[in-house]
Formats: structure tokens, sequence, C-alpha cells
């Protein structure tokens, strides 16, 4: 269990500035994005982000992409940055509508999709790696099987993260619906982008979340997404709190 950053959390800072956050938080690793700091088809930049990541001791978890698989095109450029960037996993949308308004051609298109995207990145050893998210075919753990289970692709695995306006057991649930399937997992504690809180008041469901992925004993990114009111020092806090979550399940399984 790794910890890690993505840098959309500080969207604002740049590059440098955010790596000298993850170290100073004693973190582990990197979800580089790309909308602001790794934007897809600029190499050059890519290159450099990575020297500066493996520089400061900081492995490159993955590149967060923003493509929508069956709606956005040049999947090429993503996966020519994710080669400069050094990331083994690409993350990509699942298409840009939910499971109640995709119809069974809409499934299909996006599907396919990611089934050809999956060809492609594969050939270059990389791997993708799909949001578990509202708005989109993962809206639900019942649509987000289905997806998995019709993609049928080694090379193609899933985020987990809590889904808004559900309660504790329906998020435990998901976790069982699609385990074997998760690779990293973006965590935060809110109710909305409006209503965010610190990890710490947290405990009792990321405790219960995370022993639950991490019991199959396979290893992942715990990535930081989004912190109260965006500051730095909750960020600090949340990291610390992390690390001691990590160090009780850990110590709690030897």
């Amino acid at each position: 269990m790794k910890i890690g950053l993505c840098s959309v959390t500080f969207r604002e800072k740049a590059v440098e500035e955010v790596i000298e956050l993850a170290v100073q938080a004693g973190l582990e690793s990197i979800e580089w994005g790309g909308d602001i700091h790794v934007p897809a088809g600029d190499l050059e930049n890519a290159r450099k982000v990575a020297e500066l990541t493996r520089f400061h001791g900081l492995q490159v978890s993955s590149y967060g992409s923003y493509y929508k698989a069956g709606e956005s095109e040049n999947f090429d450029e993503v996966v020519k940055t994710a080669e400069a960037l050094g990331a083994s996993g690409i993350r990509i949308w699942p298409g840009n509508k939910g499971s109640k308004d995709a119809d069974k051609k809409y499934r299909e298109l996006v599907v396919n999709d990611i089934r050809r995207i999956s060809e492609l990145a594969k050939k270059v050893n990389i791997s993708i790696h799909i949001e578990y998210h509202g708005g989109t075919l993962t809206d639900t753990k019942e649509s987000a099987r289905m997806l998995m289970n019709d993609i049928f692709d080694d090379n193609v695995w899933l985020y987990w993260q809590p889904s808004n306006d559900v309660s504790f057991e329906e998020r435990l649930a998901s976790i069982e619906a699609v385990q074997e399937w998760i690779s990293n997992v973006h965590i935060f504690h809110w109710e909305s982008w409006d209503h965010r809180y610190a990890l710490a008041d947290g405990k009792r469901y990321w405790l219960a979340y995370l022993s639950k992925i991490m019991s199959d004993g396979n290893q992942r990114h715990i990535l930081i997404e989004f912190v109260r009111e965006d500051s730095i020092e909750q960020f600090k806090q949340d990291a610390r709190q992390l690390r001691e979550w990590r160090d009780y399940i850990i110590g709690r399984e030897l």
C-alpha cells in the first residue's frame, strides 16, 4: 500500500511545488493530471515532470488522463504522453453518461473503445484504469461490474472511490462487487465539493474501506484527492493520518 497524491488536488500550483508538497508530506507517489500539469501531447513537458518526480524519490503512480471512452479522440497522444511520463497506467473515464441514461448501443461503444485503447497501451506495457465515478458507466456497483465483465481484458482495471449519496453499507458492498478489478484508490472525505472535511473525520469509514480493499494482499496506490479548503496544512494532516492508518492495517494483518 503506497500513499500518494493526485496532482489535481493542487491544480493552481506548479509541478515543482506539487513535488515539494508530496515530499514534505512523506508521500511515495503522484498521479499526474492531464488537465494542467501534464497535458496530452506535450511530450517534452512529460519527460521533464518524470525526471523531476524520480529525482525527488517519488514514483509516478499513473497518468490521470481525461480521456472519455466512446467520446474522446486522439488516444495516441494520451498513451505517448503516459509513456514519456514513465507511467505504468492511464486513468480514463468510462463514457460521459450515467448508467440510467446509457442504452445498449452506448455501452457497446464505450466497451469497444476501451478494448481498443487497451490494445494500444499494451504495446508499450501500460495498463488502463477506469474511474469509479458518478455520471459514467461506473456510477453503480451493478453497472461497474457489468462493464468490467463486458470488457473482459486483463489489462483493464478499476479505480475505487466512495460514491456520493449512498450509505456506508452500500459503499462496502460496492467494494465487494468490484474487488477483483480494483487497482488504485482516490481517498477523500466529503459530502460534496462545497462540504469537504478532514480525513480524520472519516476514520470509521476509511479504515473499513481500506481494510476490505487491501485484504487481497495486492499492492496499490492510495491517492489523496481534493482536501478541505484546498489547504496545504490540511493536506499534510491527511497524509499523516493516512500513514497511521496504513501502519494500523499492516500491523493488524501481521
